[in-house]
């Protein structure tokens, strides 16, 4: 599902997500537009808590032509759309939004492409083993790209058993083998043993929630490390995880492969990778 291109006429998009003040995603999406000649085309943010994301969106008159979706909204982005992509259905969470001719919307998830991307280009293959830290709408794409991977197992770890339970059927509807860790909220020490032995670590957690892994976890060299988080970069434990060897996958990295599909949807024109690439990179370094 995508969008289309009307010559001459003013189209918006937008992040949402609360906090959003972070987001480098119109960077990305800007520098795609002025590459793509897009002249009439612009991005923004917008601060956003999943409770208000129906009514916002109601909202949002006809030139807006696509959403991005980020923490905490990506299961209410389901409610709103009319349609559906099996992928996004699958994980029960979606990160973009795209407006379609009759003014409805289409839910879909290109964090689960984005992932695969990034993770086969890190080196990940078929019958790898997965621990997976969190268990919101990031989590469950991260369990869908496990699948298109061909993991051989997922290990999830999180606080709250009621976001474990809920996991158990997506992992099972895509075809995964999934064991569960609790990670008690007034706990000062990590389980250790899933990240010890594992071949990749998705970290999908918010700011400063796996700090205390980083200070008592022990790599393995060469264990594929992925953490969701940009900001800051690096995060402890991606320092911790480089620092021991392991082979390091950012979130800047998926930030820019799901931008790829968003873009692309939404405008229905090939995306000008090398300069989003480009601009996002200078935007990092402070350019």
């Amino acid at each position: 599902m995508t969008g289309s291109v009307r010559e001459g006429s003013v189209q918006r998009a937008a992040v949402l997500g609360k906090p959003i003040a972070h987001s480098l995603s119109p960077v990305i999406h800007n520098a795609g537009y002025a590459a793509a000649g897009l002249t009439g085309w612009s991005y923004t943010r917008i601060e956003c808590a999943a409770a208000e994301l129906p009514a916002l969106v109601a909202g949002l008159g006809p030139e807006w032509a696509g959403l991005s979706v980020t923490m905490p909204g990506k299961e209410a982005a389901l409610t709103v759309a009319a349609e559906v992509s099996p992928v996004a259905a699958a994980v029960g969470a979606a990160n973009t939004l795209v407006r379609r001719p009759d003014g409805s919307w289409y839910a879909d998830n290109t964090d689960v492409t984005g992932m695969v991307e990034v993770l086969t280009e890190a080196g990940v293959r078929p019958g790898a083993t997965v621990t997976v830290l969190g268990a919101g709408g990031t989590a469950r794409a991260a369990l869908a790209a496990a699948a298109r991977l061909d993991a051989a197992g997922v290990t999830v770890i999180a606080r709250r058993p009621a976001a474990l339970a809920e996991l158990e059927p997506v992992a099972a509807a895509l075809g995964v083998t999934m064991t569960s860790v609790p990670w008690p909220q007034a706990s000062a020490r990590f389980e250790l043993s899933p990240l010890a032995g594992t071949d990749v670590v998705v970290s999908t957690v918010p700011k400063g929630a796996a700090d205390e892994v980083a200070d008592s976890v022990r790599w393995r060299a060469g264990t594929v490390v992925f953490d969701a988080i940009y900001d800051p970069w690096p995060t402890p434990l991606a320092a911790s995880a480089a620092a021991a060897g392991c082979l390091i996958v950012s979130g800047l990295d998926l930030l820019l492969a799901q931008a790829i599909g968003q873009f692309e949807q939404f405008t229905g024109v090939p995306a000008p990778r090398p300069a989003m690439s480009a601009a996002l990179a200078a935007a990092c370094a402070g350019g």
